[in-house]
């Protein structure tokens, strides 16, 4: 593949991040109806993430850095109860990180290889953009971040899971479950953002050092990864704003609507053999 495509998934990486619609989906569709028609694999995929949570923690770097602080004050014993607020953010982003920790490492072989189906895809991006359409139609959107509970905190983990599957989109499939749960949009959105970066910053340097030490991998070089994970920083950075000033007004019905349209050309076009399914 060549340094063009790469700054191409760089910038699809980058619109398609935070957006309820599977970035790794898209990525896998892109990679084979570019010229090479290759998929850029996992491992592109997870680094250039890294990219765009790095855009996570300069949007919302002052929320960051108060609840890190908050979290070391209070576990170093240095008066912090573990009601303050940013504390229990603390302590809820990490237990809703365990699931995907846990899943992430049992399902390497089915990350690299059948989940990367794009009949599975087409198929997952249909059913969460129904699920997706349902939480939003259906959920009471009545409560605040600050009455996240731990049980809560960990169904979203639950569903953060689910996004091992290209297709799903970890973005909605955390949403969807914070508006399920009766969240609201910004509530279920910031929460979400917040979740993924240790779960992305993860499997991104992971896939990293994968990337040393194979460098086989990847069908990229390293100086082409790099600057589509640039790429991705810079427009995942803009994505993000206009994002959140977009759902605290709006619904995500215009994002439901291009998943099912998505998910049903994708099965056109593989039931055609326009598109090769492996």
């Amino acid at each position: 593949m060549s340094f063009l495509e790469a700054l191409v998934l760089g910038l699809i990486q980058g619109l398609t991040e935070f957006l309820p619609i599977s970035s790794s989906a898209h990525l896998r569709i892109a990679g084979e109806v570019l010229p090479s028609a290759t998929d850029p694999g996992a491992t592109f995929t997870a680094i250039t993430q890294i990219g765009t949570e790095a855009a996570v923690l300069v949007y919302f770097w002052k929320d960051i850095t108060r609840i890190i602080g908050a979290w070391f004050r209070h576990v170093t014993r240095r008066g912090l109860p573990a009601s303050d607020p940013d504390v229990r953010m603390g302590w809820l982003i990490i237990i809703g990180t365990v699931p995907i920790v846990i899943i992430g490492f049992l399902a390497q072989e089915y990350i690299r290889s059948a989940f990367r189906s794009l009949w599975l895809v087409a198929i997952v991006l249909i059913v969460f953009g129904i699920l997706l359409g349902l939480a939003d139609w259906l959920g009471r959107r009545t409560r605040e971040l600050t009455q996240l509970t731990y049980p809560h905190g960990l169904a979203y983990g639950a569903a953060q899971t689910l996004a091992l599957v290209p297709g799903v989109s970890r973005s909605g499939a955390t949403t969807s479950m914070g508006l399920a749960l009766g969240y609201t949009r910004p509530a279920a959105a910031r929460y979400a953002f917040l979740l993924a970066v240790p779960a992305v910053f993860g499997s991104g340097f992971y896939e990293l050092l994968t990337a040393i030490r194979e460098p086989g991998s990847s069908p990229f070089s390293y100086v082409e990864i790099a600057a589509a994970t640039v790429v991705a920083f810079g427009v995942g950075l803009a994505v993000i704003a206009g994002l959140m000033a977009y759902i605290s007004k709006r619904s995500f019905l215009p994002f439901v609507i291009y998943r099912l349209l998505l998910g049903g050309t994708l099965i056109v076009l593989l039931a055609t053999g326009v598109i090769d399914p492996l």
